[in-house]
């Protein structure tokens, strides 16, 4: 087992990764930006650096610096977190030749599945279905053009590389497309440092669920289940929730039995999450496979009772996995809700600045995971996630009832949040009814 991990990612998933390795026995090595100097959470770190100034490129997504800061702070592995470098194939790569474990797949794996071109191809000689697409990487508007009118309008310009609805650009027909196509590319190539993009149909009114799962290196491969993230605009995710209430139980199993199928062709150990869109029928296609855990975890957690970041660090260590697929079990129903900084009354504006008041829900069935407290200080150059709020019960309608008192007993002030809107999300009856899907988010509150 290791003896210390170095965080390389900040706020709520570094002290999500530091309060488990606390409980393993686990010292911990925190990088920092000079944006986050002082940071409450950083003191649950055993140790801390300062890799660079604010901005992510100049610190977060400089890899000489985590590398030497894991040198300086003697760790033995690296655990990414989401987003930033967490599905960087170089990074991994170069974590491993460095002589630190990177708590994450092989570099190989990652490479070939986190290219969402690649990950489809694969998906394809495995017998899963996927979304009529390209073949391979669009390289111009005129072959964008040529491929759309072949399986017909709306398509979407997806990015290869990278996630979280960037380098993703719906278009309703040719003009719109010649628009979306260099938009995509422009915004990939940004984001990732990669502006290849290839094309999907655009399935209407679809649902977005996803599977869990972990691997190690003994060929044992658990999923947890499924989530469902529907409730998202511009490919954004408000509120996630497990089990997924748009599919039945014939459908779970073969979407988990897919999802695990994937896994083993690619040979892929730790954990990552196979997504899917589901139509109206039930029908269900691939659309990626994202190589790290995920924002929205905690779900997964709550109705399985198991820690996904403790089984993270056995895999990695070369432990096999501490339960069996007998052992995940559905346990009641789970809603999670990202808190961000932004203006739901205002498109959505980042709302950065300094946080005065800051007062939490508590009680049964509620977990926060978040960093910030009174007196901390948004910045403007992170994500605008400043926490998640979990609530699990017994059912769905339990689930929903304490999302809505829990987020109603926030007392926020100094920056404008998402709450409002995700407790109108919650009591809406098209949510309530289970009759969502991905783009009624930016319809109903156009």
């Amino acid at each position: 087992m290791f003896q210390r991990i170095l965080v390389a990612n900040r706020g709520e998933i570094a002290l999500r990764i530091f309060r488990t390795c606390r409980e393993m026995g686990i010292e911990t090595v925190a990088v920092f930006s000079e944006a986050d100097r002082g940071a409450a959470y950083l003191e649950l770190a055993d140790q801390k650096i300062c890799i660079g100034p604010a901005r992510v490129s100049d610190s977060y997504l400089k890899i000489d610096r985590i590398i030497s800061a894991a040198e300086v702070g003697n760790a033995q592995a690296i655990h990414p977190g989401y987003g930033l470098l967490s599905e960087n194939a170089h990074f991994a790569e170069i974590c491993r030749d460095s002589n630190f474990e990177f708590i994450g797949p092989s570099h190989q794996a990652m490479a070939m599945l986190g290219d969402k071109n690649t990950a489809r191809s694969l998906a394809k000689k495995a017998g899963i279905p996927t979304v009529p697409g390209s073949e391979g990487i669009i390289d111009s508007e005129q072959e964008a053009l040529a491929i759309a009118e072949e399986f017909g309008f709306p398509v979407l310009v997806k990015a290869t590389a990278g996630g979280g609805g960037r380098g993703m650009r719906l278009a309703w027909n040719a003009e719109e497309l010649k628009t979306a196509f260099p938009q995509a590319r422009q915004e990939a190539k940004a984001a990732f440092g990669n502006g290849d993009v290839y094309l999907e149909k655009y399935i209407e009114n679809p649902r977005h669920v996803e599977v869990q799962l972990i691997a190690d290196h003994f060929g044992n491969v658990v999923h947890l289940y499924e989530r469902d993230c529907t409730m998202q605009r511009r490919h954004q995710k408000l509120i996630e929730e497990s089990p997924s209430p748009h599919i039945g139980a014939k459908t779970r199993q073969a979407m988990c039995q897919a999802a695990v199928k994937l896994v083993q062709t690619a040979g892929y150990t730790n954990a990552g999450t196979v997504e899917f869109i589901v139509d109206e029928k039930e029908n269900f296609y691939f659309i990626e496979l994202n190589a790290r855990i995920q924002v929205e975890h905690p779900v997964s957690e709550m109705i399985t009772d198991t820690d996904l970041i403790r089984a993270q660090i056995l895999v990695a260590s070369g432990e096999k996995l501490p339960f069996t697929q007998k052992e995940i079990q559905i346990h009641g129903h789970a809603i999670e809700c990202r808190i961000n900084a932004e203006d739901p009354k205002n498109h959505f504006c980042p709302s950065p600045g300094k946080i005065t008041k800051w007062i939490v829900p508590g009680g049964l069935g509620v977990r926060l995971d978040s960093h910030v407290h009174a007196g901390y200080t948004v910045s403007p150059y992170y994500d605008s996630m400043i926490g998640k709020l979990i609530v699990h019960g017994k059912n769905r309608e339990e689930a929903i009832s304490r999302a809505i008192r829990a987020l109603s007993e926030f007392q926020i002030e100094g920056i404008q949040t998402s709450i409002s809107r995700q407790l109108e999300i919650l009591q809406h009856p098209v949510f309530v009814e289970a009759r969502g899907y991905t783009r009624f988010i930016e319809k109903e509150w156009a």
